[in-house]
């Protein structure tokens, strides 16, 4: 298990996202962390982005961002970031694994679809 200040921005982990209600979300999948590191350092608590399989009508969503597999991100096929599903995990009890880090091409897609779902 990855100790709490090897948690960055920009990384795509394996999540527990169980148990859900409604609309949420949920079994273990890649998500991609979204705070800053100063809180990733400091609280157990992080915000992340859930990552979800790729199809046509997901990518034409605005507040979702179409992710390609790399070796440095560890994703294994196309998939897309739902910026609009964005929650807080506590990552001590539901981080599974680390995958890697998108590039910062892919973050700044990310940064611009939560502007939108947060109007910021």
């Amino acid at each position: 298990m990855a100790g709490i200040s090897l948690l960055k921005r920009g990384m795509v982990i394996d999540v527990n996202l169980d148990p859900t209600q409604g609309s949420e979300t949920g079994k273990i999948r890649p998500c991609v962390i979204v705070t800053n590191d100063v809180y990733n350092e400091r609280v157990p608590v992080i915000q992340v982005v859930p990552v979800t399989q790729w199809n046509d009508k997901k990518n034409r969503i605005r507040t979702n961002v179409d992710l390609l597999p790399s070796p440095n991100n560890g994703l294994n096929k196309q998939s897309i970031a739902d910026c609009l599903q964005t929650r807080p995990v506590n990552h001590r009890h539901r981080l599974i694994k680390i995958r890697g880090t998108l590039a910062s091409t892919d973050m700044e897609k990310i940064d611009a679809a939560l502007k939108i779902v947060f109007s910021l």
